[in-house]
């Protein structure tokens, strides 16, 4: 008797099986552009969340994380269903190039159960800690330039928050919930922790929800004070001065599993060489906390601290200002240069000048720079004093505060948030000259664009018509200033012309 024995899979065949496998959509979004995928993630650990896994943005073409919360218990999510929108509503304001962005969410009802579910940005790169944990397998040190960098992301991104009225506290900073990209762009995720926490309650949610402070090995970012009493931006400047010492010497050792001790903080900051970076992590990590430096404060310490050079503040005014410009302004412009043209010169009295010509500046060298001072690498340090950026209440409040918040009868109506990132204006005469056909378009950071179309009579003010089309166009307050001179200048030198033409116009 002959017996068949089935052949076995090679190893690529299973694996392309296997990511066949984690590829296979098994949710949708209500609105079709999110797709769930069976590959679970790990993103920075939040009380609450059950399950976070890899999703598809559609329309993006990028891959996202989809969170979830499950509520076994429908009366007790019922009860919270006002907070909990109000505290997602909130969430997705926050809006810094160095803070995991928030996307969407929404409810999801059954018949013996709900869900919260919501999609955050997937940083593919992984983890801070997993980062200086290769970084040190390879016998190599830290950069310095590029703790400086780091350093300065994660003030700027916790500037922002602690300057927010009132302010946001992280509350769950470590290198777990840092995360850094491929190009070397830092971004803090779980900025949601603390509102978690509040809102949805151990006792409510199904399953438990394991935080960081609970694990053993993190337990050395948390102040002393934490959880004592009313925290403040304190305990996160405590937090951040163990991650900036963690990235200076790639891992404070412990005994085993066991907590890293006080003795092995202090050993860990007295090994840096450098007097100035001693300096810094030992003043984030004063035991009081009203001795603590602010994030601001420590963005201008003499370890971090560089002015400006012309080239980053003209890039990021061109950045702010690209709206007025073609896409591919950049490109167009140093086509049109001469390579041996001087474009800079510095003249001595007594020796021979420098002459900086356009070939000394490689265009993909000048793409790359803007793309990463666009992405957040090299935020701008802000000279002037910190102003408060409003922030609805909810994001801050505790959880007996919260519980006193009661949405305002009627709904207030919902303000645009969106930003306008590029405009075009189009004008056209008719033959005879009586009129012109206006066309704008909007170019929106969602992606979901505007676009507005109107004939001008010779007898309409530009700025009349500038202020009308802008009233139209659902934008922010922000933009419609932006807008309405872009507009307004743009249909004066399309008269200009006109008249210059002989138009009667």
């Amino acid at each position: 008797m002959t017996m068949s024995v089935p052949e076995r899979k090679s190893g690529s065949e299973g694996k392309e099986e296997e990511s066949e496998d984690e590829s296979e959509i098994l949710e949708e979004s209500p609105c079709g552009r999110w797709q769930k995928r069976k590959e679970q993630v790990s993103q920075g650990n939040v009380p609450g969340v059950e399950s976070a896994s890899l999703a598809m943005d559609t329309e993006e073409g990028v891959e996202v994380v989809w969170n979830e919360v499950l509520f076994s218990d429908k009366k007790v999510f019922k009860a919270q269903e006002d907070k909990i929108k109000e505290m997602f509503e909130n969430l997705m304001q926050v809006e810094h190039p160095n803070i995991v962005k928030f996307h969407k969410y929404w409810l999801d009802m059954k018949d013996s159960q709900a869900r919260v579910i919501f999609i955050t940005e997937y940083m593919s790169s992984g983890s801070l800690k997993q980062f200086l944990k290769k970084t040190k397998k390879n016998h190599k040190t830290m950069n310095v330039k590029a703790w400086k960098r780091w350093c300065t992301q994660i003030l700027s991104a916790l500037s922002y928050l602690h300057s927010c009225d009132p302010p946001i506290i992280h509350g769950n900073l470590t290198c777990d919930t840092i995360f850094i990209q491929h190009n070397g762009l830092i971004k803090i995720g779980s900025v949601w922790h603390r509102l978690f926490v509040n809102v949805f309650p151990d006792a409510s949610v199904h399953g438990t929800g394991k935080q960081h402070r609970d694990e053993q090995r993190n337990l050395h970012f948390f102040a002393p004070e934490y959880g004592a009493g009313e925290d403040d931006y304190a305990i996160d400047i405590f937090s951040f001065g163990i991650c900036a010492l963690e990235m200076a010497v790639l891992e404070i050792q412990a005994n085993g599993d066991a907590a890293v001790s006080k003795e092995a903080i202090v050993n860990a900051g007295q090994s840096l060489e450098d007097p100035l970076m001693r300096e810094f992590t030992q003043s984030c990590l004063r035991h009081d906390a009203k001795l603590r430096p602010t994030a601001h404060d420590l963005l201008f310490h003499r370890v971090l601290f560089e002015v400006h050079s012309l080239k980053l503040l003209a890039a990021h005014c061109l950045i702010n200002n690209q709206y007025l410009l073609p896409e591919n302004c950049v490109e167009e412009k140093t086509k049109s240069f001469d390579p041996n043209a001087i474009m800079a010169e510095i003249k001595h009295d007594n020796r021979q000048g420098v002459q900086l010509k356009y070939s000394h500046v490689s265009p993909l060298e000048l793409d790359k720079f803007l793309e990463d001072v666009k992405n957040g690498i090299y935020p701008l340090m802000n000279f002037a004093s910190p102003r408060p950026h409003p922030v609805p209440r909810a994001l801050s409040l505790s959880q007996e505060q919260v519980e006193t918040v009661k949405t305002p009868t009627p709904e207030p109506q919902e303000t645009e948030t969106r930003k306008v990132v590029q405009m075009h204006c189009n004008l056209e005469s008719n033959e005879e000259g009586t009129k012109t056909h206006l066309s704008l378009f909007l170019k929106m950071d969602d992606k979901l664009h505007r676009q507005l179309s109107c004939d001008i009579l010779p007898t309409d003010t530009s700025k009349d018509l500038a202020s009308e089309l802008v009233h139209y166009a659902f934008i922010n307050e922000e933009d419609s200033e932006k807008v309405a001179v872009f507009l307004e200048d743009a249909i004066s030198r399309h008269r200009v012309r006109a008249l210059a033409s002989g138009s009667t116009q």
